[in-house]
């Protein structure tokens, strides 16, 4: 996960259908320091909370597709640990039990103040972070990623990066030896834009190449024709 200290750089996956209620929270969070990527559809969020690439989401009760409590069901049987705020029109306690019972860690009824969703989510975030100070310290074989400054270096060689180049390495980092195709690392990368081309991937894979080529050390990310990309530890 890439929580960071004051939920700064923090990722939400919004599954929200209302479009402009949607619009308002992306640009309040935003506004927050997090990071928000917003989806209408229930089923399509479960395929994009299964990317792995989110530390919480903000579901919606009521979604084309799967409901809010069956996102949660299929979020939580798949093992993620992600944060899972509910919202809801419904302020039933039995309504509100269902959403907990159904995987999510809190709840949150409509209309609600844009205030208390922040004060939730940061809340929530605090509880979920409870990791030791070096888990913001990615490190496979000598590559080295700090979630927290945003540093990265490969043995002693500090390494400048763009914002998509360190994004792209990070995702390999949290996939180690995982082959990743073009199509999941442009969602990891580019947050599901529509006009992005997943020919972009092999654009940025040969930026970050060059950036990681030193002396006397091998390609650390090899090409799997037909399939991808992944980041072989042993040449880390």
């Amino acid at each position: 996960m890439r929580f960071c200290i004051g939920d700064v750089h923090m990722r939400i996956l919004l599954i929200e259908d209302d479009h402009r209620l949607s619009a308002l929270m992306v640009k309040t969070l935003t506004a927050e320091g997090f990071q928000v990527d917003p989806t209408y559809n229930g089923d399509e969020g479960v395929e994009i909370a299964l990317c792995g690439s989110h530390d919480l989401a903000i579901v919606d009760w009521m979604l084309p597709g799967r409901d809010g409590p069956a996102v949660c069901q299929a979020i939580r049987t798949a093992g993620l640990p992600m944060g899972l705020l509910m919202l809801t029109a419904r302020s039933q306690i039995e309504d509100r039990v269902a959403g907990l019972y159904s995987g999510a860690d809190d709840y949150l009824t409509k209309p609600f103040a844009f205030d208390e969703l922040v004060a939730r989510l940061h809340a929530l975030s605090r509880r979920l972070s409870g990791v030791p100070a070096d888990s913001f310290e990615l490190r496979i074989g000598n590559l080295v990623l700090d979630t927290h400054t945003h540093m990265a270096r490969r043995a002693e060689f500090s390494l400048e990066l763009t914002k998509t180049e360190w994004t792209l390495l990070e995702c390999f980092m949290r996939h180690p030896g995982q082959v990743l195709s073009r199509q999941f690392l442009l969602n990891y990368v580019w947050s599901y834009t529509p006009d992005v081309q997943p020919s972009m991937v092999d654009v940025y894979i040969s930026y970050l190449r060059t950036k990681l080529r030193r002396p006397g050390m091998k390609d650390p990310i090899h090409t799997q024709r037909g399939f991808g990309y992944k980041l072989d530890p042993k040449d880390a």
